[in-house]
């Protein structure tokens, strides 16, 4: 039998809520501009423009709590809270009408971006991996199964504020591609499987932490975090 040159690392996971199980992730794809005020912050026209992904490393994801580090190599971090969904299972060509029966929980989550790194390779038509899948890149609450909590509302606020002052607040039914459309979309592309993450996208309002920050986010039904931006050193 084979063996490994090291041993290797644990499996990156995150916590159930209110369970000592945790929920081992095997994938993180993310959606990008889909709440059209976010869209059009960004200089896209959401009326025109397909759903589109990217990943961030399974290990980016961290607790959503506690002091979160300021990355090294940027001068301008931006928030965008999002709705998680995890799968129970997978497939490829997944039909919208079927999607749901694949979600396992939900969290609530930060995609966080090296915005001057992302501009930067745009500008030069380069990937921007480093803008967003940098360590620590996407902190997320423990989850909430299907099975004990349910689906969100459609409707269920989506909100964030930085020091007390509200900088993103919308609701789920603002999403272009809601989630059954989302999960069916991704699977058209590559074919889920248990253990995938799927962050659903941002509202408007997006901005910039700096170290001392202390940033609070909630979508209503599902969880809220509290967490501090710190020095890294």
């Amino acid at each position: 039998m084979s063996e490994f040159a090291f041993t290797p690392p644990a499996t990156p996971s995150l916590a159930v809520f209110g369970s000592n199980l945790r929920f081992p992730i095997r994938r993180v794809f993310c959606v990008g501009r889909n709440y059209a005020t976010h869209a059009r912050e960004m200089g896209s026209d959401p009326d025109r423009e397909p759903p589109f992904f990217f990943m961030k490393p399974a290990d980016a994801v961290v607790p959503a709590e506690g002091a979160l580090p300021y990355p090294p190599a940027t001068q301008e971090l931006h928030h965008e809270i999002e709705l998680v969904v995890a799968l129970r299972s997978g497939g490829a060509d997944i039909p919208a009408d079927e999607a749901l029966t694949k979600v396992w929980g939900y969290g609530v989550g930060l995609d966080l971006t090296r915005r001057d790194l992302q501009a930067a390779a745009k500008e030069a038509g380069r990937p921007w991996d480093m803008a967003k899948g940098f360590d620590a890149s996407a902190p997320c609450t423990p989850l909430r199964p299907v099975s004990a909590f349910g689906h969100p509302s459609p409707g269920a606020c989506i909100r964030m504020t930085v020091n007390g002052e509200t900088r993103q607040d919308g609701s789920l039914d603002e999403m272009i591609w809601p989630i059954a459309d989302i999960i069916s979309h991704l699977s058209r592309l590559v074919t889920l499987a248990p253990g995938d993450l799927i962050f659903t996208g941002t509202p408007g309002g997006v901005g910039a932490l700096l170290p001392g920050d202390r940033v609070h986010g909630e979508v209503a039904g599902v969880d809220e975090f509290d967490l501090e931006i710190v020095d890294k050193s």
